[in-house]
């Protein structure tokens, strides 16, 4: 049995990956989890998994007393505090937000495997990561389609025969529109992705692409390619997930169902392709085409800035990940327009100090940094 840690149970990743631990219950034992401020769902997995350890924001004295075998803890330290704890085998961060960082690494440094769903991580502190992951022997598994993707394509051939990686994309909300007709655009528009269902944060980034920039730098530490072998192309049908050419002219292609359960069961079964009730096949009597586009950089400038910001290094990564994270919950709460989302970040990444070999502790500063001045410029506005 596979014991498993989950952060962000709550959320989109989170239950979803809680749907694929009840289907392989025979190999996978949830003994922990974590849920912020969705009590509700604690209860429910407190009763169907018995769990040992939980993690909410805030103490919840009447839970501790319903539940006295569980061990609580509680608010971003307690989040460290189980990645730190003995008695599981893979630690699965699909927190929102860079709140996963911190986790992560006390997980790494705890001689763990990490299943990652945290963007974040790696886009901040990519190098450090790595590193950590070397330090202490162990292994990082993507739970991103585009990733899962490579990684499925790059089994049983040789790093040295890559060509590039090609990440798709299918474009968001507004991929049919010219940037004039942003300026108008709504949240309630934004938030209707035409293929994924995704939780709001990660909806408004793939509406500006910025989720694809992101992943072009998880790309780069996940698979140790470097930034001008890393493309991106538009693809609306969302079946190709991601695609690895060789020098000899092939590309191999992974294909599926936009269904993140796949990719979620992948990471925490590896090596092992399982079917189970969740799965569904492609249906090619439903899907007759496949369509692929070059990236527009001025469409998507956030695409092409992520790749310069990634080329930096540094601290860069925490001060675009700060930046974006602020913007876009101004715009959710309607403060900002849709467009207003670049320009923020822009500005933002135009005053920053760079760090080039910053700590964890100067990530976490630059990363608050980037969230406050963000504000600043919002309140002055």
């Amino acid at each position: 049995m596979k014991k498993l840690i989950l952060l962000g149970a709550s959320g989109s990743i989170g239950t979803q990956t809680v749907d694929v631990i009840r289907e392989h219950q025979d190999e996978l034992d949830l003994i922990g989890a974590s849920v912020g401020y969705n009590i509700d769902y604690l209860i429910v997995l407190l009763n169907d998994f018995k769990l040992k350890y939980a993690c909410t924001i805030e103490r919840n004295t009447v839970l501790e007393e319903k539940f006295p075998e569980t061990e609580f803890f509680y608010g971003d330290d307690g989040l460290t505090k189980m990645a730190k704890l003995q008695e599981y085998d893979l630690l699965v961060n699909a927190l929102l937000g860079f709140t996963g960082f911190k986790p992560t690494i006390a997980a790494i440094q705890n001689h763990k495997n990490v299943a990652l769903a945290n963007k974040e991580t790696l886009v901040a502190g990519g190098k450090i990561i790595n590193d950590a992951l070397t330090e202490n022997n162990v292994s990082l598994y993507p739970i991103d389609s585009e990733h899962v993707a490579i990684w499925q394509c790059l089994q049983g051939h040789k790093k040295d025969d890559v060509r590039r990686l090609i990440i798709t994309g299918s474009g968001g909300a507004f991929r049919d529109m010219n940037r004039e007709e942003l300026k108008d655009v709504t949240l309630a528009q934004a938030l209707r992705h035409p293929v994924w269902s995704m939780g709001e944060k990660i909806t408004i980034d793939s509406a500006t692409m910025m989720n694809k920039g992101f992943e072009v730098i998880e790309a780069h530490y996940l698979f140790d390619v470097p930034y001008n072998q890393i493309d991106v192309v538009l693809h609306k049908e969302a079946v190709v997930h991601s695609m690895v050419e060789y020098k000899d002219g092939s590309i191999i292609a992974q294909m599926g169902n936009p269904d993140m359960r796949t990719i979620i069961k992948y990471a925490l079964l590896y090596p092992d392709h399982k079917a189970d009730r969740l799965t569904h096949y492609v249906d090619f009597d439903v899907i007759t085409s496949l369509s692929f586009k070059n990236m527009d950089y001025q469409r998507y400038p956030l695409v092409k800035l992520a790749k310069k910001i990634g080329s930096f290094g540094g601290n860069f990564g925490a001060i675009l990940i700060g930046a974006n994270d602020e913007a876009v919950s101004l715009f959710l709460k309607e403060r900002i327009s849709f467009i207003d989302i670049e320009t923020y970040i822009f500005d933002t990444l135009k005053a920053a100090h760079f760090i080039k070999d910053p700590t964890a502790d100067q990530l976490i500063e630059s990363h608050k940094w980037a969230k406050e001045y963000v504000d600043n410029l919002w309140a002055n506005s």
